[in-house]
């Protein structure tokens, strides 16, 4: 019996539903929605709202269904978007 922690939905690597399949890789340049959430990221982490530990924290709290749901941006928006409640910048109504 292992006491190892289960693996966070994000940590894929041995999962035996990806083991042999090829890696996909996005060579293209983030589009304007991309490019935007990560300006908030950039603009958040210089005025010290976040960090990038507490973004990937946020990411990785995501649930199963609505990760695999989401693109990569919308998770890094829906990480912001939860620290900045968490945090107390923005009321959680301002996200509905």
């Amino acid at each position: 019996m292992s006491d190892a922690p289960a693996p966070a939905i994000h940590d894929l690597g041995g999962a035996s539903r990806y083991r042999c399949s090829p890696v996909e890789r996005d060579e293209a340049p983030p589009d304007d929605f991309g490019k935007r959430v990560d300006a908030i990221r950039q603009i958040l982490a210089q005025k010290g709202f976040m960090t990038v530990d507490e973004l990937r924290r946020g990411i990785e709290s995501i649930p199963e269904a609505e990760y695999f749901a989401l693109s990569y941006y919308e998770r890094w928006l829906t990480s912001i978007s939860k620290l900045m409640v968490e945090k107390g910048v923005i009321p959680p109504e301002e996200l509905r």
